[in-house]
């Protein structure tokens, strides 16, 4: 082929089909594109893209199904130019050797290497997803070019800041020309990255160590200091995000106890530390240690005088069991239920990428003492190490290579969509459609199937792996219960399964078998509960606070009528049987409510409760089952309760057992707080019209305010209400036998609401109300006119109020007097205002309240300085001062509708502002903060409503640092996807640290 024929042909030949989501947009989209390329004077790219043909149905139909590529391609039309000139494979070679020499130039400042990494790492990114997805590269290339670009940018930023800190006299490197050698800076990639098996949108994770006896230190005792500082740059070089995006997220939380150690470690100090103190986790985590910058050699010698701590020769299985309890996270699961494909989160969920990534290494544990060969980074590769030695079959390992390649594939396609660093699939129908055109599916509904069935493969060998295991296979013992005396061997057995007080255990189950209670009374219930006890103490011993667990059980079988049911189908599901002990262990507040009301426990039995997502509809149609037909006023308010509790309940176990995440935990609460109080209202509004008629033309609407209003209840969260009204001018009293004038009529109605929801009947509280943030308070009246509710708002109300307003929401009530409501509260908030003053004022609120009710410790998430309440007052006073851009229109919300007392009422009423404390920090301005603080703050909140929900869950108080259940600590570390307490700590009190930076940023700029 000519030279000039060569330079009008696109290099990139797609191997497989996309089809775009909407083809009419697609081919806009194309030609927006070449006309941008077109006032960029790249004919030949605008002539392709005029054309037709493979590659332009290829493109069209990727920049509609992904907005980050498309805008790339907006931004960057010469990347598309360019493979007219090279391949992907060529390019990316160029801009690795770029990346590589980037350092040399001798005029490079540090803000110009953060530029050109940036950019080369954004074309980077864009060819190796438009590679991907063309089917031009299998997922095991597209994951080593991923990890190599990785690689390449942190090499040039550390050859840099070495070159640097020689011009400076801090060192005296040996070599100018390899800055690296003998620097005694080692950089470890950890976990992906040290894997070579990035993913698209992945962070870095990184451990650094120095030897301060290398040739280039100068002064051993400044190195500490030195390379704390060094390393302190190279994170802001790689991650901070500035007008050219940002090259590498970057993570050091994997070092020796994060929470008190310097950013780099000595490597004496760090060997020592291992040696004394590292845990299993740790040792796992350096499976996938690899040197890949700074001194590669010193990295090496490192990583070899730990070979012992990591590679032990004789494995005992107790330290494969802790592993398993630290990661828990990953479930043996037999099929409790079938799989949600909407939402389910691919690296965590079950079935998911962590299974397979634990299921091999969990085996190199075992095994990598006594066989060099098991001792690799890569899963893939080490799956057929396993299977070549037998300790996995054939068929294992060949269905989880496969499973892996295509879980791998899905990752990415999620994160293509939008750059963004998530793993959960979408859970709209669009959203999953989108994802399943990306990876080549007809549709939904075939890529939901294949996806399901990918799930069930990887978590059927993961399950049968485990229950295989020698610690989980082995007879646990003596179990003996008969007579009225201790068995000793049975003592030594319930020790080694756990339990510390072994006498008292034997005393609990010897009432079990002697039929003290009524579910253990009949000989065939007490022969189940014996065949299942060897289970039972197993699961509760792997709670790690076994004695606790099992008393709790106790008591819940104390409660219940009959027994023969329940212990059948514990002794059929494990997953039950595992998901009832971690409830008993690590969920007091959970065991408390099965305990007090057995009934809720009938919801765990239905085989769908973790596949069915507990959205608005799925509990309004159950709520309309549950109350239907003619009731009792009373009745309909017990009934309430019993379903609120079972629905808390049942969404709380979805959360625990990881089938939802916490941020639709927060929504499930919200939706069943607004459904219940909607019914309650209905009913309080039908009895009290029996007694005292109706008002003319009288309408009443519920405000939800607080965590309600945000839609972010908790499972122990208050309710926030002002109940508004409105009546024809000319009313002057009701209708009925005992007629009320307005005022009077609605405080009354008011007061009786509050009692049907909050006032303790046998059945329980429905929600505890609180009314504080109607108009004046508490000395204002409890039901508020509308007009004297615009009134107060636009004349009276305090900063504060406002800011409150910001996450108000109708949640129930007359639907246009709701839509009067929503439009008046967006007024309100739209009106102009003094932005200086208002952040004056929000920031000596929060002074205040840091004074009068301070923090009791880290884990006081909502009053740490830089915990919630910050991030709340940031997203309230971005609201209230017009510094949230707008987003799509929120899907429709209808005010919550019960059908407890049917009440004729106008279409529902759709929500489109934002309440949700996450969505608007994920919507502030730029001019009000850049793109990095959104970031940081974004992830502050999602870190701190993942703690919060899963904390409120299961404790019934506050979070005692010192009395944490072991079981809790595993579940809080699961949700945070953290490998060690003392590392969530740590990143607790390091994201803390940078919301309040942030929040003296934005709302105290220039004040002192």
């Amino acid at each position: 082929m000519s030279e000039a024929a060569r330079a009008t042909d696109w290099l990139l030949k797609p191997a497989t089909s996309l089809a775009p989501l909407d083809e009419n947009r697609a081919r806009q989209e194309l030609a927006e594109i070449a006309s941008v390329a077109r006032e960029g004077g790249l004919t030949r790219l605008t002539k392709f893209l005029a054309g037709k043909g493979e590659g332009q149905d290829f493109l069209a139909a990727v920049f509609d199904l992904s907005p980050f590529l498309r805008d790339t391609a907006r931004r960057r039309p010469g990347i598309l130019d360019g493979l007219f000139d090279q391949t992907v494979e060529a390019r990316l070679k160029a801009i690795g050797a770029a990346i590589d020499r980037a350092y040399l130039a001798e005029a490079v400042s540090e803000s110009g290497l953060m530029m050109d990494l940036r950019q080369w790492k954004a074309e980077a990114h864009f060819l190796i997803a438009l590679a991907d997805l063309a089917g031009e590269a299998e997922t095991v290339l597209t994951v080593r070019r991923l990890s190599d670009l990785a690689d390449a940018c942190t090499r040039a930023a550390v050859d840099f800041l070495l070159r640097d800190a020689h011009g400076q006299g801090k060192l005296k490197l040996p070599d100018l020309d390899n800055p690296s050698k003998q620097s005694g800076w080692i950089l470890l990639g950890m976990g992906k990255l040290g894997a070579h098996e990035l993913n698209f949108s992945s962070d870095i994770d990184l451990v650094v160590f120095f030897d301060p006896e290398a040739p280039a230190v100068v002064d051993p005792l400044d190195a500490t200091e030195l390379f704390s500082r060094l390393t302190r740059r190279l994170v802001r070089i790689l991650q901070d995000r500035t007008e050219h995006g940002y090259a590498f997220r970057t993570d050091l939380r994997l070092r020796p106890d994060p929470g008190s150690t310097p950013l780099a470690i000595p490597v004496e100090a760090a060997l020592r530390y291992y040696e004394a103190r590292g845990q299993n986790w740790e040792r796992a985590a350096m499976i996938k240690a690899r040197p890949v910058a700074g001194d590669l050699a010193a990295g090496a010698a490192f990583l070899k005088e730990l070979q012992p701590y990591i590679w032990r020769k004789y494995m005992d299985y107790a330290a494969i069991a802790d592993v398993h309890s630290i990661k828990r996270q990953i479930h043996a699961h037999k099929g409790h239920g079938e799989i949600a494909v909407k939402g389910h989160n691919v690296k965590l969920g079950r079935g998911g990428i962590r299974e397979i990534e634990f299921f091999v290494q969990t085996q190199q544990l075992i095994a990598g003492g006594r066989f060099p060969e098991l001792r690799g980074r890569e899963t893939v590769p080490m799956l057929g190490q396993l299977a070549a030695r037998s300790w996995i079959t054939a068929d294992a390992r060949d269905a989880l290579a496969r499973q892996y390649w295509f879980l791998r594939r899905v990752e990415h396609a999620v994160q293509m969509v939008a750059d963004e660093q998530t793993h959960t699939l979408p859970e709209d129908d669009e959203g999953l459609e989108r994802i399943a055109r990306m990876l080549g599916f007809a549709d939904g509904a075939a890529f939901a199937m294949a996806f399901r069935a990918s799930l069930q493969q990887v978590e059927r060998h993961y399950a049968a792996l485990f229950e295989t295991a020698p610690e989980l296979s082995t007879g646990i013992g003596n179990l003996v219960f008969t007579g009225d005396v201790d068995d000793p061997d049975t003592l030594q057995t319930l020790h080694g399964l756990g339990f510390q007080r072994p006498s008292d255990i034997c005393r609990v189950i010897r009432g079990w078998h002697f039929g003290r209670y009524r579910v253990t009374q009949s000989a065939e219930a007490r022969e189940r509960l014996t065949e299942l006890t060897p289970a039972l103490l197993r699961s509760f011993g792997q709670t790690r606070r076994a004695d606790e667990a099992l008393m709790r059980f106790d008591e819940f079988l104390a409660g219940l009528p009959a027994g023969i049911q329940l212990f059948s189908l514990l002794q059929s599901n494990p997953a039950l049987l595992k998901l009832l002990a971690t409830i008993m262990g690590a969920a007091p507040r959970l065991a408390a409510i099965i305990t007090r009301r057995p009934h809720v426990f009938d919801g765990l039995l239905d085989p769908a409760l973790l596949t069915e997502l507990p959205d608005r509809a799925y509990l309004s149609a159950r709520l309309s089952a549950f109350v239907e037909g003619d009731r009792l006023y009373e009745d309909v308010l017990d009934r309430l309760r019993i379903f609120a509790s079972e629905q808390k309940f049942l969404i709380g176990v979805r959360l625990l057992a990881g089938s939802i995440d916490p941020a639709r935990a927060g929504r499930a609460f919200s939706d069943l707080a607004d459904l219940t109080i909607e019914a309650a209202l209905q009913a309080v509004t039908a009895e009290f019209a029996a007694r005292h008629g109706t008002i003319a033309g009288g309408v009443v609407s519920l405000l939800g305010m607080g965590k309600l209003g945000s839609r972010e209840l908790t499972a122990g969260s208050d309710v926030d209400l002002i109940l508004l009204y409105d009546h024809a001018p000319d009313a002057e009293e009701s209708d009925g036998d005992k007629p009320l004038a307005p005022s009077h009529y609605y405080t009354r109605m008011t007061q009786r609401l509050i009692a049907a929801v909050s006032a303790p009947t046998a059945e329980g509280v429905l929600y505890e109300l609180d009314l504080r943030l109607r108009p004046s308070g508490n000395k204002g009246p409890v039901a508020t006119h509308i007009d004297a509710f615009k009134k107060y708002q636009r004349q009276e109300a305090w900063t504060w109020e406002h800011m409150a307003l910001a996450r108000a929401r109708a949640i129930a009530g007359d639907a246009s007097l709701c839509g009067e409501v929503e439009a008046e509260v967006a007024a309100v908030l739209g009106q102009p205002r003094d932005a200086a003053k208002v952040m004056a004022e929000a920031s000596d609120m929060r002074a205040m309240i840091e004074k009068e009710k301070p923090s009791r410790d880290l884990w006081d998430i909502k009053l740490i300085p830089g915990g919630l309440i910050d991030l709340e007052f940031i997203a309230q006073v971005a609201v209230i001062t017009g510094q949230v851009e707008a987003g799509p229109r929120a899907p429709a919300v209808p005010i919550a509708r019960a059908p407890a007392v049917p009440i004729a009422r106008a279409p529902a009423v759709q929500i489109a502002r934002a309440t949700g404390t996450a969505e608007i920090l994920s919507r502030l301005a730029p001019r009000f903060a850049a793109a990095g603080i959104r970031q940081e703050l974004g992830d502050a909140y999602a870190l701190y409503l993942a703690l919060t929900q899963m904390t409120r869950l299961c404790l019934t108080g506050a979070f005692e640092r010192d009395d944490v259940p072991p079981g809790l600590s595993d579940l809080l570390l699961a949700v945070t996807d953290l490998p060690d307490f003392g590392v969530l700590e740590a990143h607790l009190k390091e994201t803390s640290q940078k919301v309040r930076k942030d929040f003296d940023l934005l709302l105290r700029a220039g004040r002192p």
